[in-house]
């Protein structure tokens, strides 16, 4: 129901012939004409675009192109990790986000999964085995090591992972102390102290993330409790002004009457509980 409005009909203009926008790499927020093609694809996605739609196609093909060789991004190199590691993760889960339908982007995710898996391997988190096995598969040329615990892995591997490691996962996530990198920057098992807040708005954003783990669903009952208990008396949910970052919200073209920004509200917390539904 927001294709077709304003902020849609903005991205859209500003997408390049080749399907990017401009660099290819900053998932921060972006309010200006200057947005990069992960930042105009998370929105253009928030606001119900598919790989159905042209728009999302060219962006894919760009992708798959780049993660292929064929193309590179525009973005300057980062020389703190192994920059050919990173862009095959960014661009794998980018293709991810909208199909299964690409072989390359399933053998990175195929990868990070057996990374994954062997560092769950005792049930628990095992930062050596990651280490191991995070060398014998993806064989960085050196650099840092990335972390599991950001957007990347965990959006690309959410129907990867077998039942115990999925579990395990996601219990990691929830208690890590600095929570998803790129997302939310606290403790994910800790909810907000204010409801109406951008910073509520972000934890969504990672709760967002880990109901994509169906068999780990359960652990997030804490979560649908906390939003049940900021419904407001009419059933709906409004997060307040504050939340207007031009990422999650608005989804709707025009904020000036609070009834549009409590339906975006409510739009946005009811897909997350249909998630949480499921048993």
């Amino acid at each position: 129901m927001h294709k077709n409005g304003k902020w849609a009909k903005q991205l859209l203009e500003w997408q390049n012939d080749d399907g990017s926008w401009e660099d290819y790499h900053s998932l921060s927020v972006s309010g200006s004409s200057h947005i990069t093609t992960e930042q105009a694809l998370r929105r253009l996605e928030r606001l119900g675009y598919t790989i159905e739609d042209e728009c999302i196609q060219k962006a894919v093909q760009y992708m798959s192109d780049c993660l292929a060789g064929k193309k590179a991004i525009p973005d300057r190199a980062e020389k703190c990790h192994d920059w050919t590691v990173f862009t095959s993760l960014m661009l794998s889960t980018g293709i991810g986000r909208f199909t299964k339908d690409n072989d390359a982007a399933n053998k990175v995710a195929e990868n990070w999964a057996k990374v994954v898996t062997a560092a769950f391997e005792d049930g628990s988190y095992n930062y050596d085995k990651y280490i191991m096995a995070y060398k014998s598969v993806l064989r960085p040329n050196g650099g840092k090591i990335l972390g599991i615990e950001n957007y990347y892995p965990l959006s690309l591997l959410c129907d990867r992972l077998d039942e115990k490691t999925e579990l395990a996962y996601v219990e990691h996530i929830l208690n890590f102390s600095k929570g998803i990198y790129y997302v939310y920057d606290s403790t994910i098992s800790a909810l907000p102290q204010e409801f109406h807040s951008k910073n509520a708005s972000r934890y969504l954003g990672a709760v967002e993330l880990l109901v994509r783990y169906m068999r780990a669903n359960y652990k997030l009952k804490f979560v649908a409790d906390w939003m049940n208990d900021n419904r407001g008396k009419n059933g709906k949910w409004d997060m307040g002004k504050a939340v207007n970052d031009k990422l999650y919200f608005p989804l709707s073209d025009d904020w000036r009457k609070a009834a549009t920004r409590e339906e975006d509200c409510t739009e946005r917390i009811e897909k997350i509980l249909h998630y949480l539904s499921y048993p």
